[in-house]
């Protein structure tokens, strides 16, 4: 039996997951020190050139978030397990309500607390890229885009060797997606420097809004996904 599309499958639940995933990007590292929530691979080279240096008050800034983007993926994959057997609830937005709560605390913090909004920020984030792996059947990543970049491109290629439709499809899905990344950290740029710590709790909206999606009737018909 053909089994049915989920909401959290949907490609507009990516559009709004991508957006706030930009948007805490940009937030992050323009309101809260220089620090990526998402994008750890900048996290690790600043972590490892203040070490070099010898600047370890410094690399402790790079150190926390690491491990906490750690941390949230093996919370996520524990939420995903409890919830499986004790709520009715869609694992994914359980997952969801944690991330704006988290988001929400971060926007509490002055900036003499950056550390601890950078890690919730980087928990947040690795909950997200766990638990939402693909949209329209798509494997794609809503918080980071050098995976998203090397698809689009390698399906790009093979479209222009064969001319097949799938292969074009599936690259205007991963440039959208960074399109759509980039829209969400020109925007979180601007709020954060506008509306300063509580403009994180924009994307906490973005992030309610992705959960009231996953309330649709297709989702709540549809079978459970790996």
């Amino acid at each position: 039996m053909q089994q049915k599309k989920q909401m959290s499958d949907s490609l507009l639940l990516g559009v709004v997951l991508t957006l706030a995933g930009g948007f805490q990007d940009a937030y992050s590292y323009n309101g809260r020190g220089g620090v990526f929530a998402n994008a750890q691979t900048g996290n690790i080279v600043l972590l490892g050139q203040n070490l070099a240096l010898g600047e370890w008050g410094t690399a402790l800034r790079y150190l926390f978030p690491l491990l906490s983007f750690l941390l949230g993926v093996f919370a996520a994959e524990g939420i995903r397990s409890l919830c499986e057997r004790v709520t009715r609830l869609h694992w994914r937005q359980v997952i969801l309500l944690i991330e704006i709560a988290f988001l929400l605390a971060a926007g509490v913090f002055p900036e003499s607390l950056n550390m601890v909004s950078n890690v919730l920020l980087s928990f947040a984030c690795a909950m997200q890229v766990e638990s939402f792996r693909k949209f329209r059947g798509i494997p794609c990543a809503t918080t980071m885009c050098i995976g998203n970049m090397r698809s689009a491109t390698e399906h790009l290629y093979r479209w222009i060797r064969t001319r097949d439709p799938e292969q074009k499809r599936r690259s205007a899905h991963y440039y959208f997606i960074i399109l759509v990344f980039a829209v969400g950290a020109a925007v979180g740029a601007l709020f954060t420097m506008w509306l300063g710590a509580p403009s994180i709790w924009i994307a906490a909206g973005l992030l309610l809004a992705g959960f009231l999606l996953m309330f649709s009737p297709a989702e709540q018909a549809a079978q459970e996904e790996p």
